[in-house]
């Protein structure tokens, strides 16, 4: 604090003067007012001087200085006792508080606003809405309760005219939860009238000032102040404050946008300002009496009875009812009768007055209990949430002395009284019994004790209240002069209290008026007039029940008395001075209970000019403010006192003797033992029960130790903390994994005893456990029922294969091969039939022409020299006009033919095995064969058996005409749109090397077109296309295959299905893969798997080649590339298409294994990745065609296992 303060700058605490005098406490003060150091510390207790002006003191940077500072670590400051009041709180929970105190004008309300704005900046660290919610509340709270309860003075702008006093409730984390606004004695009667120079509450004019002009015609006002007799007098006196934002235009936009967030709603707001414009018209309400003039009675009337339609009218309250509450009262008689007596001017005049003072305050209280119903904390739970501690903030009037001071005056310089009372019990009265208490010697100082005047005042039966509440209960006309001589019969020896019939001599005074009391802060006159109107506080109880029957329900809910009926008997109310007195000592009694921290404003000058410091004035205030006193105290006392044991919990950790629990006699003795430790032991004083220490600065110097040795001492505890945590998951994981190791061992054997029981029967004969029905095994247990599956499937092969005669053995390894090579993609392959491979020379499937073949056939071997004939077969082939043919096809080891069955099987064309380089199938029932040549021009061929009754050639042919999704003329590329559906006949087109079909739209079908339609009920087939492909392609099947099934059709009929059409019309558009796709490794387009013989030629791939072919034309298959696992085949052209009925599995066997170039290609066959479809039925020993298995694992390799090598088999 001494590093940022000079000597120039004074003493920062008056403790430190070095002679305590009035002289020398005004000389150190007028050096600091002079330097802009408007604080001063005397010990904790913090001396404020209203600079009148804005000062570079307050804001987030100054916030930042004082936060988690002690007392004396920063100048003096109110951020500094802040700061000290919320540790207090949030560290030793305890509750707290911050008494304001000082004379109007001496800036307790901007006081407040500071310690509010510090308390909300430091709190909710982690920006909980709620806590946000409660802080915007808080500090919005200030603004709207200065508007209806804060009003212009003589000696303030901005006084406050009622006491506030304000609770934070705050959680175990020191964040505000909730808070709750205490008022006490509203000066109601400044609705009425003001003194010169003064003006009414400030919700008026900022209503008038800043309403929009479309609001006061609603509102049936006037912008004008003076119009209205309630603001007439304060209408040429405008809010001169600190600051230009601060108008009464602006102020209203800054009221209305505060209820908004603290939660009013728009109606709220609107009803605000309807009873607030109601109290204006109400004040201007004239009564005239009227005589008796024929039929009309003598009797009152109202001057402008537009007036009473315009309060009827925002009341929300009928008009005759309004009138007749206005003009006369309605009292219940003793036999419950009502009679309606009529007022007289003055006492309609009165009740109008006393109406428009209780709408007022009935009005500030909603508002405050409806702030307070926002601020209640909400969802809290004692057991649960713990213990809330509170800091509160008083806010209350300071002593004031007025020309003509009445009964409101009388009230708030009792409650002055009061508080100084407080003071000087905790900080004056109890510090020196408390040094007698613990034994410590010290100087006595003499103080001021006031409780004389404080009983004056409400002292029971003789005291000036207790006499006042008696003449408002007593019979008959009591008047304010009989009031003042029973005061002046009671006190008339007091030494505080004196009047003009005690003491005639002293004419400041009045006979029969006035009064005067001593009070601490010096003499005050009171004008006794008023005083029992004021105190029993009376309205009629027309209005209650007229403003209770309103249809607005924000007015109603203010006067929940008016319900009653006017029959009813009640008791007396108390009156206002009997309950001001009551919330003064409550309030007392709640600031006693909780530790208090005392801000002391002073008033620098009566003119509220800003630098300049009247020492007349100000000494008068330090004198009967006892700061000279509080001085005396704190000099010849201890600025702090604790005991011992809390002392030691606090900073035992500072000494190696006390951490962590000392082994001295007592803690006093381990307290000295600390202090020596540090060397303060000449600093401190020790009593009987407490230790005082004189200095704060032993305090700040163990502080700091403490906060040094404090990460430490955590990173202890955490490790210790740690470590139990540990060792408590480690005891907890060892149990954990010994059930889990037991309940293992009990599942292993509970699996191996569920393995045992179920295939007990597996050796019986003839399924050898093909039902079973494997148990779903532990996870630990997978691996090994996955080899016993693959051991059981090796078992159960080797015992069928052994009841397999060996004339059936050649058949079955065919099958098996045939299932490796087409197990998941192909649902139908002839499993279940007999293959019989040379049909052409069979008399069952050839009657009439087997001997024509037979003969053939002996031609071909002796020419060509072949072994074995492979496969023979009838097919139609569809030529490039779209025409069909009736074709044969002959396959040997050696070469493929295709012959012509009408002219006695004559050799059309021979194509060498080793020309041959791949072999594909579709996953349809569409029996099509696509075998790849290079250089060669396709050929789409189909063959059917005939039929029952049926010519052998069938009048089937190629249907196809149309094609959905192939665009005409050009190659589909991908990301290109659909194309519509063509329907078109073929058309030639030459090119070299052979010829292909080409649809063109808009085509007339050829002549040579036989279409055959196909059946409805026959599935597509199932082109898997890639990115390069028509979509529609893919669309085509209602079921799109999985990532491992391809072959999802079940088989068709004979009949050329819509897949014949459709490879048709593909084989001759020469489509063409994208060049990413031609001149990459990219997978390419295939239909069915795909084979290709290693090393086979490549064709023409010559530039040349490439040159000569147009852009439509496709390219022979390169095998360059990588085949890929799945998906459809990419036709080009030198494909040779084959439709075989019936016989896929055979003759893709045999084809592959006439491809391999050695007898190991031959002899394994190549099996297809995937089988997530049903397996074919396996053969056995009676039925070998129409066994079936089950078991979803590939058991075609345990047979083939099982049945040796298959190269002789082929």
């Amino acid at each position: 604090m001494e590093d940022e303060e000079g000597p120039e700058c004074g003493k920062p605490d008056f403790v430190l003067l070095d002679q305590v005098t009035m002289e020398d406490f005004m000389r150190n003060l007028q050096l600091r007012f002079e330097k802009g150091r408007i604080y001063t510390y005397i010990g904790e207790v913090l001396v404020s001087v209203n600079p009148y002006q804005e000062l570079p003191l307050y804001g987030p940077e100054a916030i930042a200085r004082y936060q988690g500072r002690e007392l004396y670590e920063r100048p003096p400051h109110l951020y500094a006792v802040a700061n000290a009041t919320y540790k207090a709180m949030k560290h030793r929970s305890r509750d707290t508080c911050i008494v304001i105190s000082g004379e109007s004008g001496a800036g307790k309300t901007e006081a407040s606003k500071h310690i509010m704005q510090y308390i909300a900046a430091v709190t909710n660290p982690s920006q909980r809405a709620e806590v946000e919610r409660v802080k915007d509340v808080l500090l919005k709270s200030t603004c709207v309760l200065e508007a209806f309860g804060n009003a212009r003075t003589n000696r303030n702008h901005n006084s406050s005219r009622f006491g506030k006093y304000m609770d934070i409730n705050f959680d175990f984390k020191g964040d505000p939860i909730g808070g709750h606004i205490h008022s006490y004695l509203l000066e109601k009667s400044r609705v009425l009238k003001q003194h010169v120079g003064e003006r009414n509450f400030h919700a008026f004019y900022q209503l008038l000032r800043g309403s929009e002009d479309k609001q006061l015609h609603k509102l049936h006002l006037e912008r004008n102040p003076a119009v209205y007799n309630f603001t007439r007098q304060g209408a040429g006196l405008n809010m001169i404050v600190h600051s230009a934002l601060d108008s009464d235009e602006q102020s209203h936009q800054a009221v209305t946008e505060a209820m908004r967030v603290i939660g009013f709603s728009p109606e709220e707001v609107e009803s605000v300002h309807r009873i607030l414009a109601a109290i204006l018209h109400l004040g201007n309400i004239e009564f005239v009496e009227t005589e008796e003039s024929g039929l009309q009675k003598e009797g009152l009337a109202v001057a402008e009875e537009t007036l009473v339609d315009h309060v009827a009218e925002l009341t929300a309250t009928p008009r005759d009812l309004v009138l007749r509450s206005l003009l006369a009262r309605t009292v219940a008689s003793g036999g419950r009768e009502l009679i309606e007596k009529g007022h007289t001017a003055a006492e309609a005049s009165y009740a109008r007055d006393a109406c428009a003072k209780a709408v007022y305050q009935r009005l500030f209280e909603w508002v405050v209990n409806r702030i307070n119903s926002v601020m209640e904390p909400r969802g809290r739970d004692p057991r649960r949430d713990g213990k809330d501690t509170v800091i509160g903030v008083l806010d209350i009037y300071g002593f004031e002395v007025f020309p003509v001071n009445s009964f409101e005056q009388f009230c708030i310089n009792y409650c002055n009284e009061k508080l100084q009372q407080l003071f000087i019990r905790l900080i004056l009265k109890q510090e020196q019994e408390e040094y007698e208490r613990e034994g410590i010697a010290w100087q006595s100082v003499e103080y001021f004790n006031n409780a004389t005047i404080v009983d004056l005042v409400e002292r029971p039966h003789r005291g000036i209240l207790a006499v006042l509440d008696e003449a408002c209960s007593s019979a008959g006309t009591i008047t304010d002069r009989i009031f003042l001589q029973t005061l002046d019969t009671h006190h008339r020896h007091h030494l505080h209290y004196t009047s003009r019939q005690l003491c005639p001599t002293d004419k400041t005074m009045e006979f029969g008026r006035d009064f005067r009391i001593k009070h601490y802060a010096g003499d005050v006159t009171y004008s006794v007039e008023g005083f029992i109107d004021k105190n029993r506080d009376f309205l009629f109880q027309d209005f209650k029940r007229l403003l209770y029957n309103s249809t607005d329900p924000t007015l109603r809910a203010m006067w929940p008395d008016g319900q009653q009926d006017i029959t009813e008997v009640t008791k007396r109310p108390l009156t206002a001075g009997t309950l001001f007195k009551n919330s003064m000592v409550a309030l007392v009694e709640n600031l006693a209970s909780k530790e208090p921290f005392y801000v002391r404003c002073i008033k620098p000058n009566e003119d509220k000019v800003a630098g300049k410091l009247d020492e007349n004035h100000c000494r008068h205030q330090v004198a009967y403010l006892g700061l000279l006193e509080n001085v005396r105290v704190r000099r010849a006392g201890f600025a702090s006192r604790q005991p011992y044991s809390r002392f030691l919990l606090r900073y035992k950790m500072t000494c190696e003797y006390t951490w962590p629990n000392h082994l001295l006699g007592s803690d006093r003795a381990a307290v000295s033992a600390l202090l020596e430790q540090h060397g303060l032991q000449g600093d401190v004083a020790f009593g009987h029960s407490k230790l005082f220490i004189r200095s704060p600065r032993t305090l700040v110097t163990l502080e700091q130790s403490r906060a040094r040795l404090i990460p430490i001492i955590v990173l202890l505890l955490q490790k210790a903390w740690r470590g139990t945590l540990a060792r408590w998951r480690c005891r907890r994981l060892r149990a954990i994994y010994t059930i889990m190791r037991w309940f293992r061992r009990h599942k292993v054997r509970a699996h191996l005893a569920e393995l045992q029981r179920r295939f007990q029967a597996a050796r019986q004969p003839p399924l050898y456990g093909r039902d079973l029905v494997w148990p779903l095994p532990p996870a630990v247990l997978q691996p090994f029922q996955d080899t016993c599956q693959a051991l059981f499937c090796r078992w159960r092969a080797r015992q069928l294969v052994k009841n397999i005669p060996p004339s059936d053995m050649a058949q079955i390894k065919a099958k098996v091969a045939a299932m490796g090579a087409l197990q998941g993609l192909r649902q139908d392959w002839g499993c279940r039939r007999a293959w019989a491979r040379d049909y052409l020379s069979s008399a069952t499937d050839n009657p009439t022409a087997s001997s024509l073949f037979a003969q053939r056939l002996k031609t071909l071997r002796d020419k060509d020299g072949f072994r074995a004939v492979l496969f023979s077969s009838h097919i139609r082939k569809v030529n490039r006009f779209y025409k069909i043919r009736n074709r044969a096809l002959l396959l040997t080891d050696r070469h493929l033919y295709k012959l012509d069955p009408d002219r006695q099987y004559r050799v059309m064309r021979t194509v060498p095995l080793e020309a041959v380089t791949g072999l594909s199938v579709t996953s349809g029932g569409d029996q099509l064969v696509v075998a790849r040549s290079p250089g060669r021009t396709g050929r789409c061929l189909h063959c059917s058996r005939p039929a029952a009754g049926q010519p052998h050639w069938g009048a089937g042919g190629c249907a196809g005409r149309t094609l959905p999704g192939v665009s005409a003329g050009r190659r589909w590329r991908h990301g290109s749109a659909p194309r519509p559906p063509l329907t078109s006949p073929p058309t030639r087109e030459g090119r070299p090397g052979g010829s292909r079909l080409r649809l063109h739209p808009a085509e007339p079908a050829g002549p040579g077109a036989s279409p055959v339609e196909p059946r409805p009920e026959q599935p597509e087939p199932d082109f898997r296309c890639p990115r390069h492909l028509h979509p529609t392609l893919a669309q085509l099947s209602p079921h799109p295959p999985g990532p491992r099934q391809r072959i999802v059709r079940p088989p068709a009929a004979n009949k050329p299905s819509e897949s014949t059409r459709l490879l048709a019309s593909r084989l001759t558009r020469g489509l063409r893969p994208p060049p990413s796709v031609r001149s990459t490794s990219a997978p390419l387009t295939r239909w069915g798997p795909d084979y290709r013989r290693p090393g086979a030629p490549t064709g023409d791939r010559s530039p040349s080649s490439r040159s000569k072919r147009s852009p439509e034309e496709a390219v022979p298959l390169c095998p360059s590339l990588p085949r890929p696992r799945s998906g459809p085949l990419f036709l080009s052209t030198g494909l040779l298409a084959l439709f075989l009925p019936g016989h896929w599995g055979r003759l893709r066997v045999h084809l592959q294994a006439g491809l391999g170039s050695t007898p190991g290609d031959r002899a394994a066959p190549r099996a297809v990745t995937g089988c997530a479809a049903e397996p074919p039925p396996w053969p056995r020993a009676d039925a070998i065609p129409a066994s079936s298995c089950p078991c979803p694992c590939p058991c075609w390799k345990w047979m083939s296992e099982a049945l040796g090598p298959t190269s002789g088999a082929w």
